[in-house]
């Protein structure tokens, strides 16, 4: 077994003494003394969006502050804290999802030494009964359980809940207030997660910005998806959250982007010879990105009813995929030069039309004696809802790289697996000596590169090779790295990862505004097509691998979908 490369560290876990261990430590120490140099020279004054240089590194008003607390040597004082405000504590995805999550960097000791949980929401709760609802859903890591019990009651012990309106100042100033409290004086920065439904993000915004934030610190607030359900409801969402915030304080979560292997696109493409050349249409002949999921929608109906497949699935996750597969080499590694390449892709796009996009919705269907109910029979669902439960669509890249490849895109509920991946075909050999081993479908001898981004994680490769023996008979194999058998580790939640970056101000997993534009600028056109003409969506059954429909697309453009093969299960 090859063993691993010391690669320098980029999480600020662990003890001082690791962090000074590592190789890139006094990179970061220089990068901090170049900041504090530039921050001296930015006025207490500066309006907020003007501190910004010929490179485009911006020294925001709230980083000013938090760097002015820098010592001579560059490191931040000890005498900071943070604190990070869950708005919308009592719902689902807080209790699943981010209280979890901030359990888990405190467990691996990823949060700064002095930090402070505080749950904010409508429901009257006291601090003992919020710790009580998320005690249950913390869980510690699976290779290192040995002070677990300990580990859960001191971060409980640092986790509080306030009660009080989405709308109200005064509400927020008695937040406030509590919050300095824990932060004794100390240089504070705050984080807002904002779990919460888009129609209230604006109302908290704007409380948070004028009664709660710091006067000291930074102040960042995470907003959720769905960042409006079109063009122009996005661009209201953002007009009124620029009203109370600049757009370095706004961090967009799409919690896909903190995913291990989408995360690893760009050190897979970049970082190996064998891939960075072949990433071109004179290689590549389509590119799948493919979400399935094996249930329905279960009771969240009225929710998904809204939005659909489109808005939920391929408009945010799947198109931010493409877009990291896709861009052009960026000048570094920094958050604004990733962003830039990906708001280029997204302008090369060719707007959707109808006629490149099969919608689908899931109808009741019985399997092993159980009957699955379909999407009309959820009872927070419409009678006659036409909201697609599914969809599959070919999207063009109008660029040099990418000219002529389709990437097509299928995403659905109900569907006879959950998975999510990206598939990579290869064009065929010009010349195939082997060619009559695989008979007239050359497709069986096409080259495939699989990414399975969920679940069980692995990256493989599909080859062609001799069978052992005497003759001369062809068979498809897999060069597979499988995370689970290569990494005796568990993979960290996506959450945890897009948290942490919010705490340490990394913004290269977030969506920038102007990305968020580009990405509604493509799918509005067809989504006000589909609901105008009123599009009825084609019936498949609950358990399937989706419409028919979507496979004459497929063929349209001289694709088969990778997963329709019974090779899906292969590892």
């Amino acid at each position: 077994m090859v063993p691993l490369l010391p690669m320098p560290s980029v999480r600020r876990c662990g003890s001082k003494k690791e962090e000074r261990s590592q190789p890139g430590w006094r990179d970061s120490r220089r990068r901090m003394k170049m900041y504090v140099s530039a921050a001296v020279s930015v006025n207490s004054g500066v309006l907020k969006g003007q501190a910004q240089n010929q490179n485009s590194t911006f020294i925001s008003k709230e980083d000013a502050k938090t760097i002015s607390s820098a010592d001579n040597d560059g490191a931040i004082s000890t005498e900071s804290t943070v604190t990070i405000i869950v708005v919308g504590a009592s719902g689902d995805l807080a209790k699943k999802k981010i209280f979890p999550a901030l359990f888990a960097l405190y467990y691996e000791g990823c949060l700064p030494k002095h930090f402070t949980v505080f749950g904010y929401a409508r429901s009257k709760m006291t601090s003992e009964e919020l710790r009580n609802v998320i005690s249950g859903t913390l869980t510690c890591r699976i290779d290192q359980r040995e002070n677990c019990g300990d580990k859960m009651d001191k971060f409980l012990q640092r986790c509080f809940y306030h009660s009080g309106q989405y709308n109200s100042e005064d509400c927020f100033k008695q937040l406030s207030k509590k919050l300095e409290e824990h932060e004794t004086g100390r240089v504070a920065n705050r984080l807002f997660y904002l779990s919460i439904p888009p129609d209230i993000f604006v109302d908290v915004a704007r409380c948070a910005s004028h009664s709660a934030s710091s006067s000291r610190g930074w102040t960042r607030v995470i907003v959720e998806k769905p960042f409006g359900r079109d063009a122009q409801s996005s661009a209201e969402l953002t007009r009124g959250l620029k009203q109370h915030l600049t757009e370095e304080q706004i961090y967009r979560i799409d919690h896909y982007l903190g995913k291990e292997l989408v995360e690893n696109l760009s050190v897979l493409r970049f970082s190996n010879l064998v891939f960075e050349p072949l990433w071109t249409r004179q290689y590549i002949r389509n590119v799948q990105l493919i979400f399935s999921e094996d249930f329905g929608t279960e009771g969240r109906g009225g929710y998904f009813d809204n939005y659909g497949i489109i808005r939920d699935i391929m408009q945010n996750h799947l198109l931010q995929i493409l877009a990291l597969f896709a861009m052009e080499p960026p000048v570094s590694l920094d958050a604004e030069d990733i962003r830039n390449e990906k708001v280029k892709v997204l302008r090369s796009m060719r707007v959707l039309s109808a006629e490149d996009v099969v919608v689908g919705q899931y109808k009741s269907h019985t399997r092993g004696g159980v009957k699955h109910p379909g999407y009309t029979e959820d009872v927070t669902v419409p009678n006659h809802s036409l909201t697609p439960t599914f969809a599959a669509a070919a999207l063009f890249i109008d660029n040099a790289r990418w000219d002529g490849v389709p990437f097509l895109m299928k995403a659905g509920k109900a569907l006879h697996t959950k998975r999510t991946e990206i598939r990579v075909q290869f064009r065929h050999v010009p010349g195939n000596l082997y060619k009559r081993s695989f008979g007239s479908d050359l497709d069986r001898a096409t080259n495939e590169l699989v990414i399975r981004v969920q679940p069980d994680e692995a990256i493989y490769l599909k080859i062609n090779n001799k069978v052992p023996g005497l003759g001369m008979r062809l068979d498809r194999s897999n060069l597979h790295l499988h995370y689970a058998a290569r990494y005796n580790r568990e993979i960290p939640d996506a959450y945890e990862r897009l948290l942490l970056d919010a705490i340490e101000g990394e913004r290269r997993l977030f969506i920038r505004s102007d990305e968020l534009d580009a990405a509604w600028a493509l799918f509005t056109p067809l989504l006000n097509e589909l609901e105008s003409n009123k599009v009825a969506p084609e019936f498949y059954p609950y358990g399937s691998r989706g419409p028919i429909g979507a496979y004459y697309l497929a063929a349209k453009y001289n694709v088969r979908w990778g997963d329709a093969s019974s090779e899906l299960t292969t590892t």
